[in-house]
């Protein structure tokens, strides 16, 4: 059977050995040269926000922090909301272009691709629900489907809908000022129950954090114990 790279679509060439000759191969939804072009996150990053440093300009650094981090934590209103969050990958041209195919263009089954990035990594962390960052009725019905979700889903796991938003418009348009001093478009579904409970936000990207951090505001508002965030890419 011909198996193709999801993301480039050229077929993937397995490599016979004699264990593959009596066992059936692990999928793989990706070809060698579209793995080793992901941009995974390495070396030294921010302690809060997963940013790596080697890419950060050293002035834009305090201790373990990236200056963001530094101000989201000096803020009153904001300090203390969001835990931690983890990325799995680096936001470059090669990644952003495969995340535009698949979250605005309709490439659903782009979300397997990252499946085996996702598992791994989450089954190091610790959480009671994973809740994905909800979209406005109007977005879905714009985009089909909840990009967040969808990438957990397709890695097995199960999400938990606590969260509703309303609708905004897109994030992208705005400035950083913009998005930290967004009016609160986050609301808990009737009957939620969150207190002294992990949670595990789910999101595709992390650019300034706004959107985690009101999310976040909104969980621990109600009782939640922890609440940390989980991103394919750190902006």
């Amino acid at each position: 059977m011909t198996i193709n790279c999801l993301i480039c679509h050229e077929e993937i060439l397995s490599v016979v050995s004699w264990t593959t000759l009596w066992s059936r191969p692990k999928e793989n939804c990706l070809c060698q040269t579209c793995t080793d072009k992901l941009p995974v996150i390495k070396g030294d990053t921010c302690g809060k926000c997963s940013r790596p440093f080697s890419t950060l300009d050293p002035q834009f650094r305090k201790g373990n922090l990236c200056k963001d981090c530094v101000r989201w934590n000096q803020d009153t209103v904001w300090s203390g909301q969001l835990d931690k969050n983890h990325s799995i990958f680096g936001y470059d041209d090669f990644l952003k272009e495969t995340i535009a195919r698949y979250k605005f263009r309709g490439d659903y089954i782009l979300a397997k691709a990252f499946s085996p990035f996702i598992i791994e990594r989450l089954q190091s962390l610790h959480f009671d629900f994973l809740v994905p960052i909800p979209l406005s009725p109007e977005r879905i019905y714009e985009r089909g489907f909840n990009q967040s979700s969808a990438l957990i889903q397709e890695a097995g796991f199960t999400t938990v809908e606590l969260l509703q938003r309303s609708h905004s418009e897109k994030q992208s348009k705005k400035s950083r000022k913009e998005r930290i001093h967004l009016t609160q478009v986050f609301e808990l579904f009737p009957e939620t129950a969150v207190k002294d409970k992990n949670i595990l936000l789910i999101d595709d990207i992390y650019t300034t954090g706004s959107t985690l951090y009101h999310a976040a505001k909104v969980l621990k508002e109600r009782g939640a114990a922890s609440v940390c965030s989980f991103t394919l890419a750190r902006g």
